[in-house]
């Protein structure tokens, strides 16, 4: 990540000040009035709805004017009225002339002209229809045959050069010269909701207002009405100050809310302004950044408005070898997340050597850390918190060692046995009888948004991390050479691309998603933008808008687990799931490794241990019988379960059957080799069924051609391995009756 150096200000120079703040600005930005365009990403929703208007789209995506017809009308459908309505604005639609026909002057009350409407009253007001149907006296035309606003046809009032409405607005604007309002009064003028003036704020202010409005518009990261920006000029300009540098954000909070104003768009604005200027005053990059105690990311590059504060790290050499540490961390890539544990890490060291008056590095030694290590066994109870600490201290003790940023103690070291026994995790993937709800195909359509059911099968067939899947790009699918679909991410853990197999359906649904999002528009770099506040639809979903909606969507199908309880979930159980999924179904172990890209064997491990469990209550809860049919007692909870279930492994892994298991301590020798239907450690269980009736139709058909032939002695030989199976058949298709008996 890199960003542009950019010196800190020297102070007590406002002229200096002023001059870089106008070397910053472009020159469509340094105008006293700036006027937004329809189509600015950053300060307009888009050109009103209306047809031909190019005025900002407003309420219900209408212009001011607009809105306003629309309300006046009776708030119609949207739809119908935006087809139907005039496009003109009101000084561009024609003026309304006279009811009285064959007369061409403006209508100045009642719906006639000045002297029509004199005449019908010096007539007594009569029934005004009837009046109008009789016909009106005719009016002589004046000379001039029209009012000298172009494109209007009226009749100029009196001998004046305008009609009388536009003579009315003449005479409301302070009688200027009418050849020269009439010129402008037919120009098209930008409207003022689309116009931010500045020139009211004194400098430097007015300059770092329309550098932050510059900032605005290049970030595109959300949309401003201009109207928020004037009243932001309002304020500033109430407040009295001389520049966005002064003070903090805390302060400048504090002043907008003292104002008296309730607008939370005007507060965030000015916050955002202060950020800004603040920044271009402060300088970028690590040159400027590095010597302060609070490093604030944006200003090296990062989005948000991160920090990283040092302040509370007291001890001054200890303070500059983390500083170095952390620089040095992000230079080399590692993950914010980790920078700030690593951080939090040293902090709390700090403080455990603050109280114990540890200074100086020297003094940091072996016994002195293993007095903070009991202190933090107190301090930090949870087993996993605490070997993330350790392990950060670790690294910050040998990068100080290895790199010379402090004179440490030879024995002041951590190791790996320091760290406490992590506690073995119970399983965490979703029950199969809740997956069955959530995978139903009715449930995956009852999400509003396509794109949330999307990221929903992914996050179940792929086993993402959440935050993987709501950043894919849009072009993340890849196939093989034989035309196999893959999904192609990042995994932003470890901090590298995977892939991971698709199956047919979800890839077709990708393909939809791709195609939703390029019906319209150019393709987005993401997979699921952000619906709101992206321009560009650069800015992917972020996991907070993603669970939420998966919260809505599990309360509204109201799933149930198997003691009738709500079910709550998390994004990451589904990665559990398919983990465990894999595994039962004995896929090896180092596959499912590559699939859920996990750096080491050791977590997929956990899955493995996971399906052993699974398969021993499986062989706990099986009915199984000897070669007379005879059922075998189980006891799950003996003393002597364990040993049973770990020599039926041992038997099942050298001894493997196909149509069940041997009994026979794996130290002794089988006397009845190949013979296990006629032996007595042979066990089976309902499993094997379909093979015990497969070779009982095998040992009658041989039993058959052997009498037919006269060997008699292989007849006799199967027939015991027939009893056999004919008692075990039934035993396992009738065990109420074997166990009456």
């Amino acid at each position: 990540m890199t960003s542009a150096i950019v010196l800190p200000l020297p102070t007590g120079s406002e002229a200096a000040w002023t001059a870089r703040v106008r070397m910053a600005l472009r020159p469509e930005f340094a105008a006293d009035r700036l006027v937004v365009g329809v189509n600015d990403p950053a300060y307009s929703a888009g050109p009103c709805l209306v047809e031909g208007c190019q005025r900002l789209a407003r309420g219900h995506g209408m212009c001011a004017g607009h809105h306003a017809r629309w309300a006046k009308a009776g708030r119609p459908d949207v739809d119908e009225f935006v087809a139907s309505t005039d496009p003109g604005w009101a000084r561009q639609r024609p003026n309304r002339a006279c009811r009285v026909e064959a007369c061409g002057y403006g209508v100045a009350r009642k719906g006639l002209c000045q002297l029509h409407a004199q005449g019908w009253e010096r007539s007594g007001r009569p029934d005004f229809e009837q009046w109008l149907a009789a016909g009106p006296p005719p009016i002589k035309a004046p000379v001039a045959e029209a009012c000298h606003v172009p494109g209007c046809l009226l009749w100029p009032q009196a001998a004046g050069p305008l009609c009388h409405a536009h003579h009315s607005t003449w005479r409301a604007n302070g009688r200027p010269d009418p050849v020269v309002f009439a010129r402008e009064f037919a120009a098209l003028r930008v409207p003022s909701d689309q116009v931010i003036v500045l020139a009211r704020l004194p400098e430097p202010l007015r300059w770092e207002l329309a550098y932050v409005i510059q900032c605005r518009h290049d970030e595109r990261a959300s949309r401003t009405p201009p109207e928020v920006v004037g009243r932001l000029v309002s304020f500033l300009l109430e407040a009295d100050v001389p520049s966005l540098r002064d003070g903090d954000e805390r302060s400048w909070r504090k002043a907008f809310t003292a104002s008296g104003r309730r607008d939370s768009n005007g507060r965030g604005l000015l916050v955002y302004a202060h950020q800004r200027v603040a920044d271009l005053a402060a300088g970028s990059g690590w040159v400027a950044e590095y010597p302060r105690e609070v490093w604030q990311l944006r200003r090296l590059g990062y989005p948000g408005n991160l920090t990283l504060d040092f302040t509370r790290i007291a001890q001054p050499w200890l303070r500059e070898a983390t500083k170095r540490w952390t620089r040095q961390r992000l230079a080399t890539g590692v993950g914010l997340e980790a920078v700030r544990r690593g951080l939090t890490a040293v902090t709390r060291l700090a403080g455990y050597l603050q109280q114990a008056r540890i200074d100086a590095p020297q003094a940091l030694t072996r016994v002195v850390l293993e007095g903070y290590l009991a202190d933090l066994s107190t301090g930090v109870p949870t087993a996993h918190r605490r070997q993330v600490h350790i392990g950060q201290l670790r690294g910050f003790l040998e990068a100080v060692r290895q790199r010379g940023w402090a004179p440490l103690h030879p024995t002041a070291a951590l190791f790996t046995d320091d760290n406490p026994p992590r506690p073995q995790r119970g399983p965490r993937a979703v029950a199969e009888h809740v997956m069955a709800q959530l995978e139903a195909p009715t449930a995956i359509a009852a999400w509003s948004d396509p794109a949330g059911a999307v990221i929903t099968l992914i996050l179940i067939r792929c086993g993402l991390r959440v935050g993987d899947a709501t950043r894919l790009s849009y072009d993340c699918l890849v196939t093989d050479p034989k035309g196999a679909p893959y999904l192609r991410y990042v995994n932003h853990k470890m901090n590298r691309e995977a892939l991971v197999p698709l199956d047919e359906e979800l890839h077709t649904l990708i393909r939809a998603q791709q195609a939703r999002l390029t019906a319209e528009a150019t393709a987005p770099p993401v997979l699921f933008p952000r619906p709101t506040k992206n321009p560009d639809r650069a800015i992917p979903l972020s996991t907070s808008t993603y669970r939420a909606a998966l919260y809505r969507w599990l309360e509204s199908l109201d799933v149930r687990d198997e003691h009738a309880h709500r079910v709550h979930l998390t994004p990451h159980q589904w990665r559990h799931t398919l983990g465990t999924r894999l595994i039962n179904r004995d896929v090896p172990q180092e596959v499912v490794r590559r699939i859920l890209d996990h750096d080491s064997s050791q977590m997929t491990a956990h899955y493995a241990r996971l399906h052993d469990d699974t398969v021993r209550r499986h062989w706990d809860a099986a009915r199984k019988v000897d070669i007379t049919g005879a059922a075998i007692p189980s006891e799950p909870g003996s003393p002597l379960a364990d040993a049973a279930w770990t020599g039926h492994r041992l038997a099942a892994a050298t001894q493997a059957l196909p149509n069940g298991h041997c009994a026979l301590p794996i130290h002794k020798a089988c006397p009845h080799a190949n013979a296990c239907l006629t032996c007595p450690m042979f066990l089976t269980t309902a499993t094997h069924l379909p093979a015990h009736r497969e070779h009982r139709a095998q040992v009658i058909e041989l039993i058959t051609r052997a009498e037919a032939q006269g060997r008699t002695r292989v007849a006799q030989m199967n027939q015991d391995v027939l009893s056999n199976l004919e008692s075990i058949i039934t035993a396992l298709e009738h065990p109420e009756e074997n166990d009456e008996s």
